[in-house]
């Protein structure tokens, strides 16, 4: 079984929290019994998560051997120049060693998003700008990391598809799929 779940802001990606007072956790969902999942999205992200109860496709779908394409829509500050955009794609040099190639390239206008809770601060004198990355890797807050390294914090992060599956198609009618729901895939979730 695979499962597409819209992982809200502040959600961890796991379904218990030890910490005191605890955090908000994908068990307050409803999800099916048995799912675990693929990947990770990090506490002050959003967007697309899969679950399965299939450890072999979990694997396939997070070892990035299997270089399975993650989507992100970002939001940074500042307005990003195209060397900057080319830095992306060549590669960033980070604090444990060089990211592959990204896609990178600025989205225009603004994706039409669900607001966010809490909002992302918003500063008159510093302008931002929406970002589309597509990485074959999924090291820890990588895609915050690289934008930051060319000069472009993320305020907002959200993570649009994974290999062959897009958030932004997943609701009624082609609508997204709401932040905190989730639906069954009917397809396998592997490499396009």
């Amino acid at each position: 079984m695979v499962v597409a779940f819209n992982k809200p802001h502040g959600v961890l990606c796991q379904f218990t929290d030890r910490s005191v007072p605890a955090r908000p956790t994908l068990a307050g969902f409803g999800l099916p019994p048995g799912v675990y999942p693929a990947g990770r999205l990090d506490h002050d992200s959003e967007g697309l998560l899969l679950l399965t109860d299939d450890g072999a496709l979990a694997h396939r779908l997070t070892d990035p051997r299997h270089k399975q394409a993650k989507t992100y829509w970002v939001q940074v500050e500042g307005d990003p120049r195209p060397e900057q955009l080319q830095a992306l794609r060549d590669g960033v040099a980070l604090n444990d060693g060089p990211t592959r190639p990204a896609r990178a390239r600025r989205l225009d206008p603004a994706p039409a998003l669900w607001p966010r809770d809490p909002p992302v601060r918003y500063r008159k004198r510093v302008p931002d700008a929406w970002l589309e990355l597509v990485i074959a890797e999924g090291r820890n807050r990588q895609v915050r990391r690289m934008t930051a390294a060319v000069g472009l914090p993320t305020l907002r992060l959200v993570r649009v598809g994974m290999g062959r599956h897009r958030l932004d198609a997943m609701g009624e009618g082609d609508r997204w799929l709401a932040p905190g729901h989730w639906r069954r895939l009917d397809v396998p979730a592997g490499p396009a």
